[in-house]
């Protein structure tokens, strides 16, 4: 049975919160990047009929973590956050010098490990390119990927800590390690696969070209 992934898009940056079951009607669920004010997403979790299990973080931009704070200390869910990147979290300072809720996550993960949050089991993946500690989460062929990848689009590597050339070779691993089909859950805009990416964005010739030799 496929995860069940509800998304709720967050304050000014319409950025991608993910609420994540291991079914409809999971009494748990994971929340990755709540990114801001949880208020209305803990109503909406409690008309669901779950609760908040953990919390996993992608990277510490500001629209990423804003509400992790916030929920974490309303609900008593423990946070997983990227080794690389923790350090935002704990100051309540993020890249670009915007002031979050600081908190000290439970946890601290990095490429390779294996968390079981809400019931699921998760794969964390290093994906460095748009942050320098960025991680994606994997489990049941969803694959959670922050701000490295966009339907159509990639996230940006020109503010602190990214890189271009980083970033290409984050996508191309992704798509070396996962089947085609895997579902791709960005941090912001609509769903999509990583072969639908391969194949249609256009930030992806050099990748496509690679593939055809």
């Amino acid at each position: 049975m496929p995860l069940v992934v509800d998304t709720f898009v967050m304050g000014r940056f319409q950025s991608n919160c993910y609420v994540i079951r291991r079914e409809r009607g999971a009494p748990e669920s994971a929340v990755l990047d709540p990114g801001d004010d949880p208020t209305t997403l803990r109503l909406d979790l409690a008309r669901m009929g779950t609760t908040v299990g953990g919390i996993l973080v992608t990277h510490t931009d500001v629209d990423h973590i804003g509400g992790v704070a916030a929920l974490a200390d309303g609900t008593g869910a423990e946070v997983w956050a990227p080794a690389g990147e923790v350090e935002d979290l704990r100051s309540g300072t993020t890249r670009g010098g915007f002031a979050v809720g600081a908190h000290d996550p439970a946890h601290v993960v990095t490429g390779g490990d294996e968390i079981v949050v809400a019931g699921i089991e998760f794969e964390v993946v290093d994906v460095p390119g748009h942050s320098a500690g960025h991680v994606a989460f994997h489990a049941d062929g969803q694959l959670f990927s922050g701000d490295l990848l966009f339907a159509g689009s990639i996230g940006r590597y020109d503010l602190p800590g990214g890189d271009w050339e980083t970033l290409l070779a984050s996508v191309r691993a992704l798509l070396d390690r996962f089947p085609p089909e895997t579902v791709l859950h960005p941090g912001h805009g609509p769903a999509t696969t990583l072969d639908r990416e391969l194949q249609s964005n256009p930030y992806l010739r050099e990748l496509r070209a690679e593939r055809s030799r």
